[in-house]
């Protein structure tokens, strides 16, 4: 026994067939190989998702490795797992920021989402995995992860592409081929090379093309009679100006060595119901994870689904209180896992340590700001869509039937209030909208219609009925789907 691991065998690679539980480790040098490619594997997102939401990337990245630290604690190592940048949050954050919302009250809305995942996970770990499934099921998750996803169309629309749009299309398509032609690990950093192509790309038409002219976020402010102003907001807009499109002056006036530069949370109630929503993407989300890993290590691990979920929404709070930003499991560390079939725990730590490391490195997080718009144009379109369709993943799945109006109404009428951005005015300080208000119809109407509509045989009636048939068979199949 060594800090906790037992050696696997004589700590080389272990035969063909056999693993590495989470609470043994090879040598540690190639466990230090292992963490390396943890670390490579989390790096695009968990660095990307920041810059999108206007967040310190270097705190982000440093923030991991604290995160993923205290998951690894809370879940007593059975779990093994990287908490990265969580992109669930990133339609909120653009809601929160179009409503004039600055970084304090986008991290404070996200802390207090992370402290209703903990606490999620708490009732969970005491009522058992089963209330998960009963609140949330496929249909109702299955629609809020597609909402979120969805409802950044407009930011891409928006914000990004214009800033340059062949940079942005050559991007989108070198990340589309990549992810298309590449295979093993190089496809799973698609989107990190993708940027990297950006960044070239960027440099080469600065250099025989010269200045793009086209709005920048935040610069040039001027007033509606032309003038100079500070403050942006309805009378005082970004307008378009000459400029390169890659600049470096702030990464050579940063240092190598420092601390990441903190700040407090600011909380609004506004901010922090269009933060919540996510929170039901984050359940399904850690949830699915969960139980890849025991699919993997063999292992019955419902028993630590509440800590893994309550693990997550304390570290999301951690790392949002000293102005990180939003944490979740990996999928992209999942994946190195089935690869190497090594699910050592040890391997987390030390990437975490290095997550932290790089956190501390000022140039580093300066290179990652200088990241030009239209780079970031090409790859939210990727991004943005594949967080939309991981919705109708979960739909395949779990079997969703959309024949039965109880699963189909709801759902279509959360997707277009969230896309529309449609916004409702409870009271003249209260409203909802967007994700928020998608998420409310899609789970009030669900479980309503599910009380009131679903017959003793478990199918649905009303708008379309279930015996109905029309040109080319019935409307749904003579089985109930999953609901």
């Amino acid at each position: 026994m060594s800090i906790g691991w037992k050696l696997h065998g004589d700590g080389r690679t272990p035969p063909p067939g056999e693993v590495v539980g989470p609470g043994e480790r090879l040598t540690w040098p190639r466990t230090a190989g292992i963490g390396a490619q943890h670390v490579v594997a989390m790096f695009g997102a968990t660095f990307v998702f920041p810059v999108v939401m206007g967040l310190d990337p270097n705190l982000s990245i440093m923030m991991s490795g604290v995160a993923t630290i205290l998951f690894l604690l809370v879940v007593g190592g059975r779990v093994p797992s990287y908490l990265g940048t969580s992109a669930s949050f990133v339609g909120a954050v653009a809601a929160i920021r179009a409503a004039g919302g600055d970084s304090a009250t986008v991290t404070g809305a996200i802390l207090v989402a992370g402290l209703a995942l903990a606490a999620v996970g708490l009732t969970v770990h005491v009522l058992g995995g089963e209330v998960v499934h009963r609140l949330f099921p496929p249909v109702v998750t299955g629609a809020v992860v597609m909402l979120i996803g969805f409802n950044l169309a407009p930011v891409v629309a928006t914000v990004y592409w214009p800033q340059d749009q062949w940079v942005a299309l050559g991007t989108l398509g070198f990340a589309v081929l990549c992810t298309v032609l590449l295979r093993g690990f190089w496809a799973r950093i698609s989107i990190l090379l993708a940027l990297v192509f950006g960044f070239a790309l960027s440099w080469l038409l600065d250099a025989t093309s010269g200045k793009i002219t086209s709005v920048l976020p935040g610069q040039n402010l001027l007033d509606a009679s032309g003038k100079a102003c500070h403050a942006e907001g309805p009378y005082c807009v970004a307008t378009a100006f000459p400029h390169d499109r890659l600049g470096f002056s702030g990464v050579d006036a940063a240092d190598w060595f420092g601390f990441p530069d903190l700040h407090a949370p600011d909380f609004k109630t506004s901010a922090i119901l269009l933060a919540l929503p996510p929170v039901i993407a984050l359940i399904a989300e850690n949830t699915g994870h969960v139980k890849a890993v025991s699919a993997m290590t063999g292992e019955n691990l419902d028993p630590v689904l509440g800590r893994a979920l309550t693990a997550d929404g304390a570290a999301t709070a951690l790392a949002t209180a000293v102005g990180g930003s939003p944490t979740t499991t990996y999928a992209e560390n999942i994946g190195v896992m089935a690869a190497t079939r090594i699910y050592s725990t040890a391997a987390y730590y030390v990437a975490a340590v290095v997550a932290i490391t790089f956190g501390l490195c000022p140039k580093f997080g300066a290179l990652v700001a200088a990241t030009p718009g239209g780079v970031l144009g090409g790859i939210t379109v990727v991004l943005y869509g594949m967080i939309g369709l991981l919705g109708a993943k979960i739909w395949i799945e779990n079997r969703v039937d959309f024949g039965d109006p109880v699963n189909l109404v709801p759902v279509a009428a959360a997707v277009i209030l969230a896309i529309g951005d449609v916004r409702l005015d409870i009271t003249d300080d209260f409203p909802l909208q967007g994700i928020a208000l998608g998420t409310v119809a899609v789970l009030v109407g669900y479980h309503l219609l599910n009380a009131v509509a679903r017959r003793p045989d478990g199918k649905g009636g009303g708008v379309i009925a279930p015996d109905e048939r029309e040109i080319g068979g019935p409307v749904r199949p003579p089985t109930s789907g999953a609901g």
